[in-house]
Formats: structure tokens, C-alpha cells, sequence
């Protein structure tokens, strides 16, 4: 037979594609199906519903001049819902007759539906209906007869293979993007567990902050004071939103010349100016695609703010010397240690660009605002330097430690991390690191406040000495709290004032 011909170069392209598990590749498959049924089984229409899994609805995206608008048919009043629910195939030859959810298809389609064939897909794998193939026609002299809806049934049978494979695949692709989300998180808390310390709740704070920005490509305002770590939030801001292989551009707009600003960010042509001897890209060519970091953008110079605000507006801008408007297409991640909004009232920085600069404003807390981050951060630094020098030394000493939690760090983590690459070079391997080894400030800092005054050797440390320190690091801290107010540090320490005034004779603590 014709048909059992048709059937065999059906079931020949089913084994070309059954090893393939590309959505595409079965959709492909699905729309092969559609437009050589009509041909094989002599019928105007063919359409395939399949159930969604989640809602349970019978949907389909796949039928004869559909074009990819998805049409769902209810599950009660048509004859596809009867077939999905009874599992069994249904010939209706006089639809006019009929009433259901085929007269309402009909209007919205324009299509005169006379008879219909309608056979479930059944999975391979168990006894549930995947869906339906629904065959239809105008004529009233083509009925579907038995032997049609053979044929349909063993078609049904190949096809559920893809079907149950697409569905599958849909869930496999959800899985994947659930895990996608789930590695995203883990990597982010790899960020804050590594090369950015955030223990402090201000710290978590800023890093959530981050990590929504991943998903909101607008431009971001850092705020901080110097060594806080500008540009490594601003790195993180551009390689969380997904450009990590793209362009990161930094540039200190503190260190241009003023005579050099607009060559260095839109670049020139050869000869524009006197020794223009060759063409040169700008920062926002460079940067296309990708992210822009402006460090201290309080420092540009006044001149070049209107240019700039155009760019910015407008993503596109002329290279000096050329009247060529070369498209952007970058995201800007701003920085500074100034208040930018003093800085417009005092005319240094022109207010327009200062609302079209950045949408989102994060501010950096100092060191000294986040102490919970500073032995951490210790420790990080500690097995980084160790590593970039070769070295072995084996931690900090009691004091020491107490040192760096107490110090005010104006330097903030920069001045911390040159700290640590101090100790360690100036200590031996399998050593602890000491505080007579810290720079000058350090040192100061310590006798000034009685922090140093430990045993050195951490093996030889006794109890009473521990105590002693401990107590006089503590009456100090107080003393300072209260501004030399006694009775008020007393309270603080939860002693009398007279066992107060006892240890200050004691240890002969001067304040």
C-alpha cells in the first residue's frame, strides 16, 4: 500500500534524529510530522496538542497553518480532552451536528470542520497520554474510517518517542537553569569568602546589592574612601552581570592631564592634533560591549563634561579629528571619594551629568566602620603574600591581632594588606609575626594604647600576663569611649569606680 510506504519513510527519519536531544532538532521533527500527515492521510489539517506538565492543559504549538500561534483546547467540551482523558482515539464524521469546542475553533480559524480523527500519544515508558494528534477536513465525502485510524495509531506510536524526548528535554533545560541559579549563588558566596572578606552585616549588605545589579545593567555611582576596594566591587559588578569575557575598562580620570582627557576617552584620528601620528581608539571604543570603570570621576575636569554627557545619552561619539559617530554601547561603573552632590554645589561638577552619571549609588563603609572584616581579611592576605612570596610564616601573634583589630586603619584595606606584606617578609618561616616588626604608625599606635605589652612568644605566654594585657587594653578602650570620664567607663567595664581607679594606679595608666 501507498500508506504503508509512507509509513516506512516516517519510521526512516525517526532513527536519522532519535539521537539527537536538541529542543530545536524535535521541534523540527513535530513540524515534519504536520506538514506530511495531511499528505499521507489525504486529509486538509493535522494539529498536535501536547499536555503541559505543569497545568495540565492541552496546548499546542504545532498545526497546520498555526504559524507558532498556540491554541489550547479545553479539557471538557472537546474531543481532544475526551481522547487525553479516555486514552482511546475518537472518529467524529458529522461535526455539524456536534456540539463542543470545535464549532468555537472553527470561528477563530475560519475553518469548516467536517470529521475528525483523533489519536492519543502514549509514553513509551508508562500508560499516560502525552498528547493528541487531531486530524480534520471538509469534505463530507472523506470520512475517517478504521483503517485511518490504524494507520494514525501506529504513527502515534513513533511519534510518542520525540514527544516524551521534548518533554524531557524541557525538563532537563529547567533542572539546568535551576542549577545555573544555584551555581551563580555558590560562586557569589565563593566571592565573599574569598577574594572579598564581607563578615560585617554592612559588607553582606553591599554584596546582595551586587548581586541584584547582576540582572540590571544600569549604571552604578561607587562611593567609598581610598583602599576600600572601588574597583574590585566594580569588577565583580561587571563580571556577576555576565560580561566577564567582555571589556573591562579602567581609567583614573585623576591622572589624565586636562589637555589629554577627551583623546584618552574618545579617541582620535591621525593628525588631529600636534603629535597625532596615528589613529587611536578611545575608552569607550575600547570598552564596547563591556563595562567602563571610572575611577575618581570627581576629578574631570569641567571642559569635557558636556562631550561626556552626550556620550553617556546619547551611547555614541565622534573620535578628534573625525566627524564619524562610532556607537557605544557600555556600561558605566563610576567611582569617587568626594561627595559628588557638594561637589555640584560648589559648581565643580556640572549637575546634568551628575543625574545621568549612575542610577544605583553604593557607598563602601571604611575598615574602621567593619571591624569584623579585618581578621579575616588578615588571614586572606596572610596565605596570598605567603604565596606571592615564597614563604612560610605561620600566622599572627596574640597582640598582634589585637593590635589590628584595634587600629583605626585610615589607610583602610589597602594600608591592611601593605601591613601584612610588611610582616611577612620581615619574618622568618614557621614564625609567628610579632608586633615589633609593624611599620612606625603601627608601632606607635600600640605603645600609645598599651596593646603591645604581652610576652612576645606566644608558647611562653602565661595566664596572669594574658590577663594583665587584656585588662589594660580593655581600661584603655573605655577610658577613650568616655572621653576620660571614669565613672562612665566603670559602668562600661562592669566594675566600681573605685576597682577602676585601683588598676589605672596599678598598671600607672596615664590618660
Amino acid at each position: 500500500m501507498e500508506s504503508t510506504k509512507k509509513l516506512s519513510l516516517i519510521r526512516q527519519h525517526l532513527s536519522q534524529v532519535t539521537g539527537s536531544w536538541s529542543v530545536d532538532d524535535y521541534n523540527a521533527l513535530l513540524t515534519f510530522y504536520i506538514r506530511v500527515l495531511p499528505k499521507l492521510m489525504q486529509v486538509e489539517r493535522c494539529t498536535i496538542f501536547l499536555k503541559e506538565s505543569s497545568t495540565g492543559s492541552l496546548v499546542s504549538m504545532y498545526g497546520t497553518e498555526l504559524e507558532k500561534n498556540g491554541i489550547e483546547a479545553p479539557l471538557e467540551g472537546s474531543f481532544v480532552g475526551q481522547v487525553l482523558a479516555d486514552g482511546k482515539s475518537v472518529i467524529e464524521n458529522d461535526l455539524h451536528a456536534k456540539n463542543g469546542y470545535h464549532l468555537l475553533a472553527d470561528e477563530q480559524t475560519g475553518f469548516d470542520s467536517r470529521n475528525t480523527l483523533c489519536t492519543p500519544v502514549t509514553s513509551v515508558t508508562g500508560n499516560k497520554v502525552l498528547g493528541v494528534i487531531q486530524l480534520l477536513n471538509t469534505l463530507e465525502n472523506k470520512p475517517f474510517t478504521e483503517e485511518n485510524q490504524e494507520e494514525l495509531e501506529e504513527i502515534a506510536g513513533y511519534l510518542s518517542i520525540s514527544i516524551e524526548s521534548i518533554l524531557l528535554n524541557k525538563k532537563i533545560i529547567h533542572i539546568a537553569g535551576q542549577l545555573d541559579s544555584e551555581v551563580s549563588a555558590l560562586e557569589f558566596d565563593a566571592v565573599r569568602e574569598g577574594r572579598f572578606i564581607a563578615e560585617s552585616p554592612s559588607m553582606r549588605e553591599l554584596l546582595d546589592l551586587v548581586l541584584v545589579l547582576r540582572d540590571t545593567p544600569v549604571n552604578v555611582l561607587i562611593q567609598g574612601e581610598n583602599g576600600t576596594g572601588k574597583e574590585l566591587v566594580a569588577k565583580m559588578i561587571h563580571e556577576n552581570a555576565g560580561k566577564a569575557g567582555r571589556p573591562f575598562i579602567p581609567v583614573n580620570c585623576a591622572c589624565l592631564p586636562e589637555a589629554l582627557v577627551e583623546s584618552e576617552f574618545f579617541g582620535h584620528e591621525k593628525g588631529a592634533f600636534t603629535g597625532a601620528d596615528k589613529s587611536r581608539k578611545g575608552r569607550f571604543e575600547e570598552a564596547k560591549g563591556g563595562s567602563l570603570f571610572l575611577d575618581e570621576i570627581g576629578e574631570m575636569p569641567l571642559i569635557v563634561q558636556p562631550k561626556f554627557l552626550r556620550a553617556i545619552q546619547e551611547q555614541e561619539g565622534c573620535r578628534l579629528g573625525s566627524s564619524v559617530i562610532i556607537p557605544y554601547d557600555v556600561r558605566l561603573i563610576s567611582a569617587t571619594n568626594r561627595n559628588l552632590a557638594k561637589e555640584v554645589e560648589n559648581g565643580k561638577f556640572r549637575e546634568d551629568l551628575f543625574f545621568r552619571l549612575f542610577s544605583v549609588e553604593i557607598e563602601i563603609p571604611p575598615l574602621r566602620e567593619r571591624r569584623e572584616d579585618i581578621l579575616p581579611l588578615a588571614l586572606s592576605f596572610l596565605e596570598s603574600t605567603n604565596l606571592k612570596f615564597k614563604k612560610n610564616v605561620a600566622g599572627f601573634s596574640p597582640n598582634l591581632l589585637a593590635l589590628l583589630e584595634e587600629y583605626s586603619w585610615p589607610g583602610n584595606v589597602r594600608q591592611l594588606l601593605k601591613e601584612v606584606e610588611r610582616l611577612v617578609a620581615l619574618t622568618r618561616d614557621d614564625l609567628l609575626m610579632q608586633i615589633d616588626t609593624c611599620s612606625r604608625e603601627l608601632r606607635s599606635y600600640a605603645e600609645r594604647n598599651y596593646v603591645g605589652e604581652t610576652v612576645v612568644a606566644s608558647d611562653d605566654c602565661s595566664l596572669p600576663d594574658q590577663v594583665t594585657s587584656l585588662e589594660k587594653r580593655l581600661i584603655i578602650k573605655a577610658l577613650k569611649k568616655t572621653e576620660g570620664n571614669k565613672t562612665q567607663a566603670s559602668k562600661l567595664l562592669n566594675i566600681t569606680r573605685q576597682g577602676l581607679l585601683k588598676k589605672i594606679k596599678r598598671y600607672q595608666l596615664v590618660f
